[in-house]
């Protein structure tokens, strides 16, 4: 049952308040796991194209496309976001002014917001708008983002992301997975031989070593180099034994991951491929796209504040191609869900950030 304070917020809704939340339950309904967004894509092309937007298609890649304004404006602005979402079907629904839903937060949200926002504002002549809902961003593949980075060379970029309305994301952390693997003879658990999953163990420990001490005086998160064990098995084939193991590091601006990986070499006769390598990025606080960020979100009535985070998205993709003014605003829980009024506020900052531009 609604309170009296939740009643008064939804009498004064107006027509666009329920157009724009409309959207979002509908992007939310739609299952839209990494490598099947194909019918959430359609669902956005299709309310940009009846919104009014001068294109709206679904690119080689499988993005959602949403433009305004010409080709051949001075300047383009970017408005990044994903389709896809973690795995888990959450059952959709709404209590009061919060949805609930798997995507509704990370990153539907944010993607609607950048597609009613990019409906509403009146942008300058000279500014080209590029609505994206890229597919796999949840993926290793960052398939979207990579053909996305492709097709445009935009002067402003904004990357949809969970971060509250009032908060503006400067950075993420970079990535790198180490598979390691062993393959060898056993013996018995008696003898002196060391079993596989203690050399599985072994090594584990030894990149824990390495990044307690690289994190020796660094008190910031986004300064330290971040280690997890993600998985680990082991088994055996008649009179051999094996060991499987994958480790996920995060990591700060100033490790490479190429670099790192070379640090962290294999013991005995055991393999390491790395992958998923994803470069730290970190933007400038100070520019036209920040400032329009934080004039709107002031006349919002908020105090706007900058955040750095410690995973990766599609920033990590195209901030270092498109080396552009870029940020992120606006989980993968079982209680995923997103307050209504924050996202309409949400789109009130974009549409007014826009028009400053």
């Amino acid at each position: 049952m609604l309170d009296g304070n939740t009643q008064a917020v939804v009498r004064s809704l107006t027509h666009d308040d329920h157009q724009a939340e409309a959207l979002l339950r509908a992007l939310v309904a739609v299952p839209s796991p990494s490598h099947h967004e194909a019918a959430a894509a359609r669902l956005l092309v299709d309310w940009m194209a009846a919104q009014g937007y001068d294109e709206a298609f679904v690119d080689a890649a499988g993005n959602a496309v949403g433009i305004r304004g010409s080709r051949s404006a001075a300047r383009t602005i970017v408005l990044l976001g994903h389709l896809d979402t973690f795995d888990g079907d959450l059952p959709v629904r709404i209590d009061g002014r919060v949805l609930y839903g798997r995507g509704a937060v990370d990153a539907k949200g944010p993607l609607a917001a950048f597609a009613v926002a990019g409906a509403r504002a009146a942008l300058p002549i000279d500014l080209r708008l590029v609505v994206i809902g890229a597919v796999e961003e949840e993926a290793r593949s960052s398939r979207g983002a990579r053909f996305a980075a492709t097709q445009y060379r935009p002067d402003l970029c904004l990357i949809g992301e969970p971060s509250g309305w009032d908060r503006i994301t400067l950075g993420y952390k970079g990535r790198l997975l180490l598979h390691w693997r062993w393959h060898g003879p056993l013996a018995h658990s008696a003898g002196p031989l060391v079993s596989p999953a203690e050399r599985a163990v072994a090594y584990w420990l030894g990149v824990r070593a390495y990044a307690d001490a690289f994190n020796e005086g660094r008190a910031r998160l986004f300064d330290r180099l971040d280690a997890a064990l993600l998985d680990l098995n082991t088994g055996q084939e008649g009179a051999y034994g094996w060991a499987r193991m994958t480790i996920g590091l995060r990591l700060p601006p100033s490790v490479e991951p190429e670099a790192l990986a070379a640090a962290l070499p294999p013991l005995d006769d055991a393999v390491v491929t790395a992958d998923s390598m994803e470069r730290a990025f970190l933007a400038e606080k100070d520019s036209a796209l920040s400032r329009a960020l934080r004039s709107a979100i002031r006349a919002e009535g908020g105090a706007p504040a900058f955040v750095c985070k410690t995973g990766t998205s599609d920033m990590n993709v195209v901030g270092p191609i498109w080396s552009c003014p870029i940020d992120s605003a606006l989980d993968h829980t079982p209680e995923e869900r997103i307050d209504l009024d924050e996202y309409l506020r949400a789109i009130r900052v974009l549409t007014r950030a826009l028009e400053r531009l």
